[in-house]
């Protein structure tokens, strides 16, 4: 039962009270279990293991960050929630916080922010109060409640006003990883977050407007409300590469939320080592859909129909299958359009089942061990072999890289003969071992693999920065959602690689979740107005169809174009926005990052790579243009956006690198040059 609503004289010291006595009800929580004796209640050492740790993650669920506001807000009802307009049904008051908090008795807290009581304090408006007398949002000091802000929802005398405690969170300096905006979630990006399990969203969003954490709290809100069934299915959060999935680790496990696994693409298609690069031509020809059907044809190539009959011996008598009956159960198989493997399985039961209708027309009775029996004859094994053989998926791509001939057949009417070319090894390797395999070649691995034996399913996957996916990238990501749902987030004006999506109906498509809905994320919260309005002057060259972002922040941000002379004036640059509060990011192209690495050690500045986190002492990472994506810092230093774009193998991709780069500042950004800038900025 929650606390009624009633009037207190210093509201600010009750409400730091209630913050003391949930952070002491959530320490007894922990401590209880921490204090579970299971010695008695398991009945092997396997069910011990489990429960162990189950009861572990139970106990870092609990953990109370002591620099993080155990709750957030608070909704004040008109009327008990479900009995609205019901005569006498008094208003009840919510905490609403990070998790659900409650006291000895077992009455809440806290309430998580996920239950459906809470969802008025994201959607909950004065056109549409939600029977939601107040809301009031609490301000922090680390830990400390400082401040409360209330707003008076069905109350038509009070104006509607912008919540500066909302704008001060949304703009709070960070330092450390991607927090969590559960405390700042708008209407329609509670929206996407609270759709259901069973559909999947595709999220089209500009810089700045949390496509990112929009994701993770989706899947965070969909372990609350399906939490069994994903607990058996398994989630799968995939970023495009290791900075990235480091900058966002944090986001669930302050949610509460451990459980959840985080990959790259080529994390998940990890079959062969990758040793080597493709130039982009034959990298564009390999992740081509087309060549899905290429790798079928090869396949299933070595299927060859039986030209004798089996003839199989069990005991004085003789059994034979004759090769038309054979021939018949192969392309029955064939038909039924089965994975490779398992119709390979399926063979040898076949043919014993063909041997078994004959044992019973000549009057015997025979059972299933006898046909499990005749299914391991020798001369059974020795005809499957010969039909249907088994196929190595590394060495099936290894033969069509490096075989013309082979290659040729399997790509007759799918590839050019330009393509072939293209994507044919120039100096063949011997082994799977020995071969020099790119990140492109992994992934025709994987196809092959699951065209062979069926790829396990995950209950939901969130797939972030898919823009720059390949199709057959989005097919191998597709294959482990096929029984389950996924969230894909991207930007279209931040596709920098050559095969980069050129729309989401045709990305959902390669994905196999043609009904996904698109959505669209346009209000910018994190890049300040006059960064992103001189960003945006690159969209008509890099994405002529897409809403620019409109910024909604009050804070216009500070923005300076600067004309250098030297490296030393760049790190002049960042020694001025090191006197702020907040991270630092010093973007430059990759070329460059060399001599502004001795610039920043010669003037004695200490730096991190991109994924290292930032603490009080270091807070300026030196990031190459090609991992910035993705990455957000509160000041951005700028190097030689022409360099930028240079750096690239054709303008467009440039122009969107450099996009991504002028767009990852949440609070001011300095563009720095010698060199004109790109005459598409004006």
């Amino acid at each position: 039962m929650s606390t009624p609503v009633d009037d207190v004289p210093d509201p600010l010291s009750r409400e730091r009270s209630h913050l003391a006595e949930s952070r002491a009800a959530l320490r007894a929580m922990r401590e209880d279990v921490e204090s579970l004796d299971i010695s008695d209640v398991t009945a092997n050492w396997v069910n011990a293991e489990v429960l162990a740790h189950q009861i572990d993650e139970r106990i870092k669920a609990l953990a109370d960050l002591s620099d993080t506001p155990l709750f957030f807000g608070r909704l004040d009802y008109l009327h008990a929630p479900g009995a609205e307009g019901a005569e006498g049904a008094e208003g009840e008051r919510f905490y609403i916080g990070r998790r659900h908090v409650h006291d000895a008795e077992g009455d809440p807290m806290v309430i998580d922010w996920r239950a459906p009581v809470s969802q008025p304090f994201y959607r909950a408006s004065k056109k549409d109060p939600m029977d939601i007398a107040l809301r009031r949002r609490f301000g922090y000091t680390g830990g400390d409640l400082t401040a409360y802000e209330d707003e008076h929802l069905s109350d038509p005398a009070e104006a509607a006003k912008t919540s500066k405690l909302l704008q001060q969170e949304i703009e709070r300096p960070r330092v450390g990883p991607m927090r969590d905006i559960v405390a700042t979630i708008q209407p329609e990006q509670d929206e996407i977050v609270r759709s259901g399990l069973g559909g999947t969203v595709c999220v089209q969003g500009g810089p700045g407007t949390g496509k990112t954490a929009v994701g993770l709290h989706r899947v965070a809100y969909l372990l609350y409300a399906h939490r069994e069934r994903l607990a058996r299915t398994g989630t799968l959060v995939i970023g495009p590469n290791k900075s990235f999935l480091h900058y966002i680790e944090q986001v669930l496990p302050a949610l509460g939320e451990l459980t959840v696994r985080q990959a790259t693409v080529d994390d998940l298609v990890a079959h062969v080592e990758v040793r080597g690069t493709d130039d982009a031509a034959a990298a564009v020809v390999k992740g081509d859909a087309r060549m899905a059907e290429v790798l079928r044809r090869a396949v299933y190539a070595h299927v060859t129909m039986p030209a004798e009959p089996v003839v199989v011996v069990r005991g004085s008598r003789r059994w034979r299958v004759p090769a038309h009956e054979l021939e018949e159960i192969v392309r029955e198989l064939l038909a039924r359009d089965i994975r490779y493997g398992a119709a390979r399985e399926a063979l040898p039961q076949r043919i014993a089942h063909a041997v078994l209708v004959q044992m019973e027309r000549s009057g015997e009775a025979p059972d299933d061990r006898v046909q499990d029996s005749v299914a391991r004859n020798s001369a059974v094994k020795a005809a499957v072999k010969a039909i249907w053989p088994p196929v190595d998926p590394a060495k099936l791509v290894l033969r069509l890289l490096a075989d013309p001939d082979f290659l040729a057949v399997h790509a007759e009417g799918v590839l050019s003969a330009d393509e072939q070319k293209t994507i044919l090894w120039a100096k063949p390797a011997r082994s799977v071992k020995s071969a020099k395999w790119s990140a492109a070649d992994a992934v025709l691995v994987d196809e092959a693999n699951d065209i062979i034996s069926r790829t396990p399913s995950l209950g939901h996957v969130v797939l972030d920065e898919a823009q720059d996916l390949s199709p057959m990238q989005y097919r191998a990501v597709g294959r482990r959602c096929t029984t389950g749902s996924a969230t894909v987030l991207g930007d279209l004006a931040q596709g920098t690689t050559p095969w980069a999506t050129r729309g989401w109906d045709e990305a959902l498509a390669h994905l196999g979740k043609p009904d996904g809905v698109i959505e669209e994320l346009t209000a910018g919260f994190r890049v300040p107005t006059d960064v992103i309005t001189y960003a945006s002057r690159l969209l008509p060259h890099i994405a002529p169809g897409l809403t620019p972002v409109a910024s909604i922040r009050e804070n216009p941000g500070f923005f300076e174009v600067r004309t250098v002379s030297e490296a030393a004036d760049v790190v002049a640059s960042c020694e001025e926005l090191l006197r702020n509060e907040g991270s630092i990011g010093l973007i430059a192209a990759d070329a460059r990052i060399p001599a502004l690495a001795q610039a920043l050690t010669a003037a004695g500045i200490t730096y991190l790579a991109p994924g290292e986190e930032t603490t009080r002492q270091t807070r300026l990472t030196l990031v190459p243009a090609s991992l910035a994506k993705g990455l957000e810092y509160d000041y951005v230093v700028l190097d030689e956006p022409q360099a930028v774009v240079d750096g690239e193998p054709d303008e467009r991709t440039g122009l969107r690198r450099l996009y991504v780069a002028l767009t990852r500042a949440v609070s001011g950004l300095i563009v720095a040059h010698a060199a004109p800038l790109p005459a598409q900025l004006g």
